[in-house]
């Protein structure tokens, strides 16, 4: 019977064990806080972008992918949050903006989800290395759907959140008419 509770024992702390590290292996190693880094690449028309250009409004930095079964399913909430604030009047900010980032090896895959998904903002990134390009490793992204939102000095102020955290940090900036 001793023997038995201690394998019981034993078993259950390797289960904890690997559950918490793998909770801390995914999780982004970024901080709120932090600078956010650079990010650039080609958006879907052919222009060049770079994430800095969009300083001095909130952003929301969002990893996907169009083969991301729950990416796919918060992408309508996404564009949601996107008609919601996109014309809004921040007290410390001359805007909202998201730019998507998708973890896509198909050009067409990419394109027909965010078509699908109705995600209409201009900036959407295709990184075909995946987890290993530049832009994920910069944030350390190991999982997805991730998002970062910056504020407008270009920090990050919160580090995967979710979608109604985005939605309570976002309506809390608001301009309130009087």
């Amino acid at each position: 019977m001793k023997n038995m509770l201690v394998t019981i024992g034993l078993a259950l702390l390797i289960v904890v064990g690997f559950k918490v590290g793998k909770y801390f292996y995914l999780k982004p190693s970024t901080i709120t806080g932090d600078k956010a880094a650079e990010v650039h690449g080609q958006l879907q028309d052919g222009s060049a972008f770079k994430l800095s250009d969009l300083q001095g409004q909130y952003v929301l930095l969002d990893f996907w992918a169009s083969w991301c079964g729950p990416c796919r399913q918060s992408n309508p909430q996404l564009a949601d949050l996107y008609a919601r604030y996109h014309q809004q009047s921040f007290k410390d900010a001359g805007g909202f903006e998201i730019v998507s980032i998708g973890l896509d090896r198909s050009r067409g895959n990419w394109q027909n989800a965010i078509m699908q998904d109705g995600m209409s903002w201009p900036y959407q990134l295709m990184e075909p290395l995946g987890f290993d390009a530049p832009s994920a490793k910069a944030y350390t992204v190991r999982q997805i759907p991730t998002k970062f939102l910056i504020n407008p000095q270009g920090m990050l102020m919160a580090v995967d959140p979710s979608l109604d955290e985005i939605d309570k940090l976002l309506e809390a900036r608001l301009k309130k008419n009087s």
